[in-house]
């Protein structure tokens, strides 16, 4: 995990030039999020600059964001004028809240870039509350067009580790075997197919084997 939060250190000041490419998929996530995170305590796990959380910080309660990343973080503090946002630097599979603390939990563009997305669910499961609901909008690289496999090519050049290559549908398959209800879900058009979700706890909790394909 240290070559890859040192990949995202070196790259901070870039993300947000690297993110506009996408500006129409996140004015669409930014809208998809705004009536789930109204009036609620939030977690954002992996906020990098934190474009998600200064989005959406109207409408929330209040949003504790995170990222393993320093760089990142100093990144997203500036310009922060609103006393319901605060960033930090923790790890996502040791979160150090209490248990079932948030309304909402979103993690954004990561579950496909840790080693372990099953055990970030399984703390991601500890924090929310039971009525909670995990937005978790992903990258769903296996079903790239061309274009999308040549960028994905380049990127994996210059350091960027993708350790979990879904489609849509086995994304919300893993889901439903880490015991998450798909409540909504939806494609989004951007650099690489972006699967939007919301979930909520099931009653029964299963365990996995590989879902990196």
């Amino acid at each position: 995990m240290r070559s890859s939060q040192n990949f995202w250190d070196k790259n901070a000041g870039r993300y947000d030039r690297f993110m506009r490419k996408d500006a129409a998929a996140y004015e669409r996530l930014y809208e998809l999020l705004r009536p789930v995170v109204r009036q609620k305590t939030v977690l954002e796990l992996a906020t990098g600059t934190g474009l998600i959380a200064k989005h959406i910080v109207r409408y929330a309660d209040h949003i504790e964001a995170i990222d393993a990343s320093q760089e990142m973080i100093e990144q997203a503090k500036q310009g922060v004028k609103s006393a319901k946002l605060y960033f930090s630097v923790q790890d996502m599979f040791h979160l150090p809240y209490a248990d079932q603390s948030f309304d909402v939990v979103i993690v954004s563009n990561a579950l496909h870039i840790v080693p372990e997305p099953e055990k970030a669910l399984a703390e991601i499961r500890r924090v929310l509350k039971e009525d909670g609901i995990l937005i978790a909008p992903t990258f769903t690289h296996a079903d790239n067009e061309f274009r999308g496999n040549v960028k994905a090519f380049f990127m994996k050049l210059v350091g960027f580790r993708q350790y979990s290559k879904w489609s849509s549908e086995s994304y919300l398959d893993l889901l439903r075997e880490q015991g998450w209800t798909v409540r909504k879900s939806e494609v989004l058009k951007a650099s690489f197919p972006l699967t939007y979700t919301e979930c909520m706890k099931s009653n029964v909790q299963t365990t996995t084997g590989d879902h990196s394909k």
